[in-house]
């Protein structure tokens, strides 16, 4: 895969301090483009809406709470049908892409993309590139039709199928170039983003009348700047299932202790919201907040007091919590998959080993250990009612940005209002739980268990930890009451 970055970013400043970060457009590099009224002003289905159009001045702020002498900051484009669009309805021949790993709601994005375009533009041709970036120009090609996709989004998984891996930008350039393809949806994480930018940056190059539109994908929700990824919901709710499970199997038995792994490789937020949804879970254990076994404060202690005060313990976490603590002949920090991410050892059979190794040697209480791991019935799963709502309006954003003629463009929420999102705003960090944020402050209080660090280490951690925009962090912002809290409960 090339290098994303390429492209200058596009800024349009204002009074106040506003800042537009704005995505490309197919105007941008080819001159004199045609413009087309938009059909949906005389589409049945839209006819009772008030204002069709979005005005092209809108913008949406990434920062929603400020001071009075703050400045308006950093604004992005807002999502949704243009009065003008730039393509005829018949000369769209659209593709669909599904990369990386699976995630509930992948089939619903695909249904929408292909109904939208259809019930609200009136193209009729869709091709669905089966196998991930290597099937542009590996494997045969899907026709989509809103008949053919109908029922999808009540199953798991892409009917698509994916990969990871597999990005030759060159190929796929030139088999979008050969096939005649004139707006590529492309669904993935933030590697999937990356390599999008670089297919977006060749097809600048090359000229080519091609818009390029990107819907965030990744379960463990760690895609900066949108306010969380589809998928998320239904993955916070399928995991009560196990730790249910785990709650159950550990109150049955004396000194029972029920260990759940679910995903989060760099980031928590699956762990942290399950565990907060939960209210059965003594211990979360997530990438960002280290944690240490032996010794006053550690977790080997926590479990026995835990263990003596209640005769049960579940403790909950992420999978790449505490990978540092393995030892080194175990780990797998020089190996990556396909797609880039390191790959983990199974941190969950780990400690679980270690907890049986620590309370048998100490022999002053004996337990009873299960481990759940439900990753992949997790991923497998149709997406829920909330998240099935959620993919619709994502799908249809990039359906009215691609139409409008813009390109180089992930769409997502911000801040509640669907905005189009340049690249590299997406691809420049991931998204972490920031442990001085108050959010973090509302799990230790709901399970009491210790944060592990010392006062010190959190100040550190709140001075280097760059500001969130993310909704799931909390209320975009950290205050000293969040941080006497984490403190608090060091002590």
């Amino acid at each position: 895969m090339g290098t994303a970055g390429n492209v200058q970013p596009k800024i349009v400043t204002g009074d106040a301090g506003y800042v537009l970060e704005d995505v490309p457009h197919l105007a941008d590099y080819i001159p004199d483009l045609p413009t087309y009224p938009n059909p949906l002003q005389d589409n049945a289905a839209y006819s009772v809406v008030k204002q069709y159009f979005v005005n092209d001045d809108d913008s949406v702020a990434q920062k929603i709470v400020v001071h009075k002498s703050s400045p308006r900051g950093t604004h992005f484009r807002r999502a949704g049908p243009r009065q003008k669009v730039y393509f005829e309805s018949d000369e769209v021949h659209a593709c669909i892409v599904t990369c990386g790993g699976l995630c509930p709601g992948l089939n619903t994005v695909i249904r929408e993309i292909v109904c939208g375009l259809n019930h609200m533009y009136g193209v009729n041709r869709v091709l669905g590139i089966a196998g991930g970036y290597r099937g542009f120009y590996s494997q045969n090609t899907i026709s989509l039709t809103p008949k053919v996709v109908n029922d999808i989004h009540k199953r798991g998984g892409t009917i698509l199928g994916t990969s990871r891996g597999g990005h030759d930008t060159s190929k796929i350039v030139d088999s979008i170039q050969d096939r005649g393809i004139n707006q590529v949806y492309i669904i993935g994480g933030d590697g999937t983003q990356r390599g999008a930018s670089v297919i977006f940056e060749e097809i600048q190059r090359r000229g080519l009348r091609v818009a390029v539109a990107g819907i965030p994908k990744t379960i463990d929700n760690d895609i900066p700047v949108i306010d969380k990824s589809f998928g998320f919901d239904t993955a916070v709710e399928e995991a009560q299932r196990a730790i249910n499970a785990a709650h159950v199997e550990s109150e049955s038995i004396e000194n029972g202790i029920g260990v759940v792994k679910l995903m989060g490789r760099y980031s928590g937020f699956i762990a942290m919201h399950a565990t907060l949804a939960s209210r059965d879970v003594d211990c979360c254990l997530i990438p960002e907040s280290p944690f240490y076994l032996e010794g006053p404060g550690g977790l080997f202690e926590f479990i026995e007091k835990r263990l003596k005060e209640n005769g049960h313990m579940v403790i909950v976490m992420a999978e790449g919590a505490g990978q540092e603590l393995l030892s080194e002949s175990m780990r797998s920090a020089d190996r990556q998959d396909p797609s880039g991410n390191k790959l983990l050892q199974d941190v969950g059979l780990w400690i679980s080993q270690k907890i049986r190794d620590h309370f048998s040697r100490s022999k002053r209480m004996g337990i009873t250990l299960k481990y759940i791991d439900p990753t992949y019935m997790i991923r497998a799963v149709p997406s829920n009612a909330s998240d099935n709502v959620y993919c619709t309006l994502l799908a249809q954003s990039a359906v009215h940005g691609a139409m409008a003629g813009y390109t180089g463009f992930t769409v997502g929420p911000v801040n509640g209002r669907h905005s189009y999102i340049p690249f590299y705003r997406i691809i420049e960090r991931q998204n972490k739980v920031v442990i001085t944020d108050r959010m973090w402050a509302r799990l230790l209080s709901s399970t009491n268990q210790p944060s592990f660090l010392s006062p010190t280490d959190i100040i550190e951690d709140k001075k280097e930890e760059a500001p969130q925009s993310q909704l799931l962090n909390g209320e975009n912002g950290r205050d000293d009451e969040a941080l006497e809290k984490v403190i608090s409960n060091t002590c």
